[in-house]
């Protein structure tokens, strides 16, 4: 089991979001080991893009405020080093095709494998186009998170059975961001994901409260909170640690 794996052993899931380098890469540094405390059981991380076409304009609005403040790949990679020095969760990155072929895919792999990133969320790779990333993925020892959608239907158990890792259930159709309601039937997903798989499934796209969360872990294996947690860092800047913590505490008590 890899270390992904691990983090569903007790129980449902939280899994957080944070844009890296948003507002600066030294508060990505404080709120990884923060938001672990707080009881992330996972921790994804966006690498800044200026496209990042999956997002809503909370987590755009962050990619621009980071690469404003100076965030490069580069960068992050190395705070993301640091920061395993004392985080033990499974972190993973969510980036674009572009970023990781323009960085150069295996330097990037490499360097994955390097700061202890454990998986790879890429929104814009279709299921069909994932080989040749699959075969640096395995060489480095990271997990590709497959994606599943309201829209997959008849490909979610083509996708669900080579899943690594867990599998990225979306909620909503359209971009990420806060919703009110959340009406996709994810239990009837997480059931065809379940037929053909033992790898978790979690959910994420527009869960923002204790009882979306409640009702999303009820029908799968974790809750994914993004949106939500980059709301509190835009509002907060640098001082928004101990807001977040109190967010993911009252998500994950």
């Amino acid at each position: 089991m890899t270390r992904i794996g691990k983090a569903f052993d007790h129980g449902k899931a939280f899994i957080a979001f944070v844009t890296g380098g948003d507002p600066d890469l030294e508060t990505t540094a404080r709120l990884l080991p923060a938001m672990e405390q707080a009881g992330a059981d996972l921790i994804e991380i966006g690498i800044p893009f200026s496209d990042p076409v999956a997002e809503g304009p909370v987590i755009q609005e962050a990619n621009e405020r980071a690469l404003s403040a100076g965030c490069t790949t580069d960068r992050l990679f190395e705070t993301v080093k640091k920061s395993r020095e004392s985080v033990t969760v499974p972190m993973v990155f969510l980036t674009y095709l572009n970023p990781i072929f323009h960085y150069g895919a295996e330097r990037f792999l490499g360097r994955c494998a390097e700061c202890g990133i454990d998986g790879l969320i890429v929104p814009d790779m279709p299921y069909e186009e994932k080989g040749e990333l699959q075969e640096l993925c395995e060489k480095y020892g990271v997990d590709i998170i497959s994606m599943i959608a309201p829209t997959s239907k008849d490909r979610i158990r083509m996708i669900a059975r080579e899943a690594k890792g867990f599998v990225y259930c979306v909620s909503s159709l359209g971009v990420t961001g806060v919703r009110r309601e959340i009406t996709t039937d994810v239990g009837e997903m997480t059931a065809l994901v379940r037929e053909v798989t033992d790898t978790p499934c979690a959910v994420g796209f527009g869960i923002s409260t204790p009882e979306q969360a409640r009702a999303m872990a009820a029908v799968s294996d974790g809750a994914i909170v993004g949106s939500a947690i980059v709301k509190i860092v835009a509002q907060h800047g640098r001082d928004c640690v101990p807001y977040v913590e109190e967010y993911i505490r009252s998500m994950h008590p």
